[in-house]
């Protein structure tokens, strides 16, 4: 195996080290060349700074949910009480959004990606989010609300991987507005709190199937 340059300046001045220590002749020589590789000694052991292995390096103030392979549920779920107008969000998906469906028909099924419930119900009955998936070769985003246990699903757009996406899902009296950079959807809206009334709900996978592999979402609330 080839060393590199480091090992090959590490181990020259430590033998110059020995042979000075254990040497009871030219003892002035050697004192003179232990001196010239002292600071090359210095310089070798000074530790290289090199990111971690599988290190989650992920971009500055988000949060990184995780979906284990073989879950529905992302493992950051803490229960947050939600009262309010809008959620206003920015997202960013990586390669790991990318998946197939042990069953092809379930690879239209919709993920869930970030919202809250409403009407103070459970989210089953009342609930609006923002949901994604992986179809015909892109990431798709949908509006995917719960009305009175009836589900309303539609696309909003197809968005990149490896970007910024902001977000924003606002309660305007009898309707939900999803906003996705640029793209705007309308969905009605049953309940009838002034504003969403429930608790924040967090990246979900499926549908019918659990994650095929981990799954990396990361989100900055704006």
């Amino acid at each position: 195996m080839k060393k590199s340059g480091v090992e090959t300046y590490f181990i020259l001045p430590c033998c110059v080290i020995a042979f000075y220590l254990y040497t009871d002749s030219n003892i002035t020589i050697m004192r003179v060349l232990f001196l010239c590789v002292l600071p090359l000694l210095l310089f070798s052991c000074k530790k290289e700074d090199k990111a971690l292995p599988g290190a989650a390096n992920g971009p500055a103030g988000y949060i990184k949910y995780t979906i284990k392979k073989g879950e529905h549920y992302t493992t950051e779920n803490s229960f947050i009480p939600v009262d309010t107008a809008e959620l206003d969000f920015w997202v960013q998906f990586d390669s790991s959004a990318i998946y197939a469906t042990a069953d092809p028909q379930n690879q239209l099924d919709i993920n869930k990606l970030y919202g809250f419930a409403d009407n103070g119900a459970v989210h089953q009955q009342y609930s609006a989010r923002i949901g994604w998936r992986w179809s015909d070769g892109a990431l798709h985003l949908f509006a995917f609300v719960h009305n009175a246990s009836k589900i309303v699903s539609e696309e909003i757009a197809a968005v990149p991987i490896g970007k910024p996406i902001r977000c924003r899902l606002a309660v305007e009296g009898n309707k939900y507005l999803f906003f996705c950079n640029e793209w705007l959807k309308t969905v009605p809206r049953a309940s009838t709190t002034p504003k969403g009334k429930g608790y924040l709900l967090y990246p979900y996978f499926g549908g019918d199937e659990t994650a095929p592999h981990e799954v990396t979402i990361w989100i900055k609330n704006a």
